[in-house]
């Protein structure tokens, strides 16, 4: 794992003990293969550092974030930007980003509330390993 935080890269914050966070960063990995994005979760000293820094909630943001340098995306526009970063086939969900926010921020609101129930949730944070954990930071 890494603590030096890449200004070139985009990160993604994600809610480290939720599955469905989890396993959309599990997604995103092997579509990534040139190790582009990186990760940290929402409860990381680095997460709160990097949530503080863009102006978002340290205690009670519940969304996936996508910090781009000086940009900072949440919730269903972290999602497209993050297709996008994807391309192929998945860069055509970055077309969401067409529709009025909120409407996507409705339906990702739907789920997010919903998610520890759906998919249940871990007693801890997600650990890395092989070459996947330079691109996680701590």
């Amino acid at each position: 794992m890494s603590s030096e935080i890449p200004d070139e890269h985009p990160i993604v914050l994600f809610d480290g003990v939720c599955n469905l966070c989890n396993g959309f960063v599990q997604f995103i990995v092997p579509r990534d293969p040139d190790g582009k994005i990186h990760f940290a979760s929402l409860q990381s000293d680095v997460g709160q550092e990097l949530l503080a820094a863009h102006g978002l909630p340290t205690d009670t943001l519940e969304s996936i974030v996508l910090i781009e340098g000086d940009d900072c995306y949440v919730k269903s526009g972290a999602v497209a930007r993050i297709a996008a970063h994807l391309g192929g086939v998945y860069a055509l969900a970055a077309s969401l980003r067409y529709l009025p926010r909120p409407v996507r921020d409705r339906a990702y609101d739907f789920v997010a509330a919903r998610r520890y129930r759906w998919f249940g949730q871990k007693d801890q944070c997600l650990m890395p390993t092989g070459d996947v954990r330079s691109r996680f930071l701590e």
